[in-house]
């Protein structure tokens, strides 16, 4: 009974976390204490997230491409740099201690609420999309970093990735989640193969969390397709919102 209470609360959880994902960014943050709080060791936590990352962002993609909506061949192109630092950045988090990357994590979600919350920029809308020349090498060059943190921990790297489409490709929110998905698909796939090569994945935790989140994103990308950009705002504020609390009483 006790295995089936932890299997239910891993879906649940891995739902919310799919939800937040694809919509915003910052599922991690759900999801990644709760390993934790099962007993995991930091690493092995850190690795078995990987498996709903990777479930829930494939989910997401085939969501998106269900309703016509990709940036292919720049899409693949940014998966591939991200690959490149989220080997890098998975490594790192292998070799480092337990109590080392508990306290990482902790001043990361500090510093990354604090640039949430003086975030204040509205989200550019309508303007010429910038997926060649100049600007995609920035992008390149931006993922490559943006992939080593995401091989590193990953916790609120959607938002982050967001705001980059945003501001320097111009891709509208519904484009950018699209973008996103498939791109942290690549790269979480290369670090979840290198988590597992080191025996530092709990299949069965993970497996049970990635059911939750592959419906969770599923569900909405497509519905986030419907609704528009304005309804990707607002599940943008209300993760903002949840981050803050997390941080400030927890």
């Amino acid at each position: 009974m006790e295995d089936l209470y932890q299997m239910l609360l891993l879906i649940g959880v891995g739902f919310l976390a799919g939800v937040i994902n694809t919509l915003a960014g910052g599922g991690s943050i759900f999801t990644l204490p709760v390993l934790l709080f099962l007993g995991l060791p930091p690493a092995i936590a850190n690795g078995t997230n990987r498996i709903p990352i990777v479930v829930q962002s494939l989910s997401g993609a085939l969501g998106y491409k269900s309703k016509g909506v990709s940036t292919f061949p720049f899409n693949i192109y940014l998966g591939i740099s991200a690959s490149i630092g989220a080997f890098l950045g998975a490594q790192i988090a292998l070799d480092i201690s337990g109590l080392l990357f508990n306290r990482i994590l902790a001043i990361i979600m500090l510093v990354f609420g604090l640039l949430i919350l003086i975030q204040s920029k509205k989200f550019s809308v309508d303007l010429p999309e910038r997926l060649t020349g100049k600007y995609l090498l920035y992008g390149i060059l931006g993922f490559f970093l943006i992939g080593i943190y995401g091989g590193f921990i990953n916790a609120g790297i959607g938002i982050v990735i967001m705001i980059f489409l945003n501001r320097v490709n111009h891709l509208s929110l519904v484009k950018t989640n699209a973008t996103k998905v498939v791109v942290v698909f690549i790269y979480s796939t290369i670090a979840l193969a290198l988590f597992t090569y080191y025996d530092a994945v709990d299949w069965k935790l993970g497996g049970g969390m990635a059911v939750g989140t592959s419906l969770g994103a599923w569900f909405s990308s497509r519905w986030s397709v419907k609704k528009g950009d304005h309804v990707i705002r607002l599940a943008m504020l209300i993760t903002i919102l949840i981050m803050a609390l997390k941080l400030w009483f927890f």
